[in-house]
């Protein structure tokens, strides 16, 4: 199979660790130029930066752009970042923020607009900004990472709940905005292992993380690499006909909770 994403050009939020960075490694392989727009370059967990791994070892082009998705000017400067390769194809609102066992009574103001700042209005803007460009050079697609957090609700992620929920629901309507000609998905990832989720794990007991995996039908954890395939999917042609859709990638938790 020829690579799938062959001169396009994504611009990814929070590809310096994560599943922002799987999908920016699978893009990469798969042909397309990367804008890595982070607010930090190095890894959490370790390594070396993105853009360079990816320059290092397959044959597409790669920049690191300083990204705080709650700072507009940024956004739009990582977007224009993918001029020097031709233009944006494909964006993908990764980034966010995740608290871990957040208490309803104590979550503040400031605690819930920075959540609602860096998963939701910085996916609104940052299609906002793509689209602008996509409109210009023909279309193109919008991926953005919900979560199953968006399809459900838990008494320990209230405010979470809230900014994920807010991305799905957005999806949809972006979808129906900006057709025919830029097709915006959604991407529900369950438990994968990041730097956030790891934190969060390592502090459990043995017996509440088997309780954790016992929710998950798989009875396992996902791999960043599962998300950069669903991305990788959606961004492609071999998804042509898929639009305004969410894309669970738990192991099948959200449908047998």
């Amino acid at each position: 199979m020829p690579d799938l994403l062959s001169d396009k050009t994504a611009v990814i939020t929070g590809a310096s660790s994560g599943n922002g960075r799987a999908i920016a490694r699978i893009f990469a392989e798969n042909g397309a130029d990367v804008v890595v727009a982070d607010i930090q370059k190095e890894p959490r967990l370790g390594g070396t930066p993105t853009h360079e791994l990816i320059t290092e070892q397959t044959s597409s082009r790669a920049a690191y752009v300083k990204c705080d998705v709650t700072s507009n000017q940024d956004l739009r400067a990582a977007i224009n970042q993918a001029d020097e390769y031709g233009g944006i194809d494909v964006m993908v609102n990764n980034a966010g923020v995740f608290a871990h066992n957040e208490d309803l009574f104590n979550v503040t103001e400031e605690d819930y607009r920075t959540m609602m700042d860096v998963n939701s209005k910085g996916a609104y803007f940052g299609s906002q900004f793509a689209a602008e460009k996509m409109q210009q050079t023909g279309g193109g697609n919008i991926i953005n990472l919900s979560s199953i957090n968006g399809d459900i609700g838990t008494k320990s992620n209230v405010a979470y709940c809230a900014s994920k929920g807010a991305v799905k629901v957005m999806t949809y309507a972006l979808a129906d905005a900006l057709g025919p000609d830029i097709r915006v998905n959604a991407i529900h990832p369950g438990m994968i292992e990041t730097a956030q989720i790891v934190k969060d794990y390592d502090h459990l007991e043995e017996e509440q993380r088997e309780e954790r995996l016992d929710t998950i039908p798989l009875e396992r954890q996902g791999h960043p690499e599962e998300i950069g395939k669903a991305a990788l999917f959606l961004a492609s042609d071999l998804a042509s006909y898929v639009n305004a859709t969410s894309l669970a990638v738990d192991g099948g938790v959200a449908n047998t909770r």
